[in-house]
């Protein structure tokens, strides 16, 4: 037995207004999804899973609902509960909780599939009436939030699944010995939805055809999320694993075919830590909802090796090629822009206006920069994280591994 505490990989809260109220919605490491002030953190209500919860949840957003206290409802993944196998009977890692009242509307029954996980880690895409998912089974997942359309079904109230799509090739099954695992979230771009496959594709779900036909492989473990940059190209970070060559990050462009589609790659050191080999964890972040058309657009990811990267991803260096994944194919690389060691992280770095939040296992830094994109570290403050931070009107918000929930600003009522 152990007990566990605070919060992990991805870890983000949910930051929510009432009013002139604003109200988190953190899962934890022991197994309680919380609603809290922001304030002051005292808290409103807590929701127990049966296992750890990592991933960020998704609020649903439903104003036209007859019911008040549904028409919010958070869409929560956890790991596949304390006692259960990979081959038990029903594994309901994946919930639906009112986000005024705390009280479980449904939960859906995560299949057995290639996949040697039956957890819950992505967020949730909801499209007017349709939520999205990539599940960890690695089946994209398409389905009625509304439980007033759920089904009793072995005992559980559980959602109307509309479609589900297999995220991974059988020869990935062998090659990866059953890691095929979907932790992402998935991505809007015009009429496609994009994920990430521990398969080692991103993936492209066209919405009018409800089929996936976009398909770039990389063939690595792929944790982060594809994230969508103002030039709607995919950000897309990838793992040391199963390659020959560095794990790194890619931009893509989607627009076009998947063997012409990259615009560049960015490598990172290879290194030994737990049992990663290298390559980047979380997702990448961007600066481009906080630049003028005219600037420059920044992306900041962190390496496993320990230093945090900040390219500008709208600009190559001149005559340069990296070796890719596969460690024979040449990609142009993005123009570097700073690069400090920070230890080593598998979290997602923040922008907000014109900082950077970086949280790592050696503490959370903030980062000040100005438009001549030259950095400064401000601060910071040392405790392990590996949770996603958020940042609002002055405030930072980041749970970590010691058991705290923090909140940072440099002026507090």
């Amino acid at each position: 037995e152990k007990e566990w505490e605070g919060a992990g990989w991805t870890g983000q809260p949910l930051l929510v207004r009432e009013g002139e109220e604003l109200f988190l919605i953190q899962g934890a490491y022991d197994h309680n999804l919380k609603k809290l002030y922001a304030s002051n953190g005292e808290l409103v209500w807590e929701y127990a899973f049966d296992d750890v919860i990592k991933g960020t949840g998704t609020i649903w957003y439903n104003p036209d609902y007859p019911e008040p206290e549904n028409r919010m409802v958070i869409l929560q993944g956890s790991r596949l509960g304390v006692g259960n196998y990979l081959d038990s009977d029903h594994i309901p890692s994946y919930r639906a909780i009112s986000y005024l009242t705390g009280e479980e509307l449904w939960r859906h029954d995560v299949k057995w599939t290639h996949s040697y996980s039956r957890d819950v880690d992505g967020s949730a895409l909801v499209i007017n009436d349709t939520v999205y998912i990539g599940l960890e089974n690695s089946l994209f997942t398409v389905f009625d939030p509304d439980y007033k359309n759920a089904e009793m079904k072995d005992d559980m109230l559980q959602p109307k699944i509309h479609q589900q799509l297999r995220l991974y090739d059988m020869p990935d099954v062998e090659n990866h010995d059953h890691n095929v695992v979907t932790e992402s979230s998935p991505s809007l771009l015009g009429n496609r939805i994009y994920v990430t496959s521990g398969a080692g594709h991103v993936y492209g779900y066209n919405l009018k055809t409800r089929k996936l036909d976009w398909d770039f492989y990389i063939g690595s473990d792929l944790d982060g999320s594809a994230v969508v940059t103002s030039d709607s190209c995919l950000m897309v970070s990838v793992e040391k694993q199963y390659i020959k060559g560095k794990g790194g990050a890619f931009k893509l462009d989607p627009s076009k075919s998947p063997e012409n589609s990259v615009v560049w790659y960015y490598p990172t050191d290879s290194t030994d830590l737990l049992s990663w080999e290298g390559g980047i964890i979380g997702s990448i972040g961007i600066n481009d909802n906080y630049t003028r058309e005219e600037e420059e657009k920044l992306a900041a990811f962190i390496g496993l090796d320990g230093y945090l990267y900040v390219v500008n991803h709208q600009k190559l260096q001149p005559g340069k090629k990296v070796p890719g994944p596969d460690s024979t194919t040449d990609h142009p690389t993005p123009e570097l822009i700073y690069k400090k060691k920070v230890g080593p992280s598998i979290s997602t770095p923040v922008f907000y206006e014109n900082k950077l939040l970086v949280a790592t296992y050696d503490g959370l830094y903030l980062f000040e920069y100005n438009r001549q994109q030259e950095f400064v570290l401000k601060d910071k403050f040392a405790a392990p994280f590996e949770a996603t931070p958020i940042a609002y009107n002055g405030c930072i918000y980041i749970a970590s591994r010691n058991g705290y929930l923090y909140c940072f600003s440099e002026e507090m009522d």
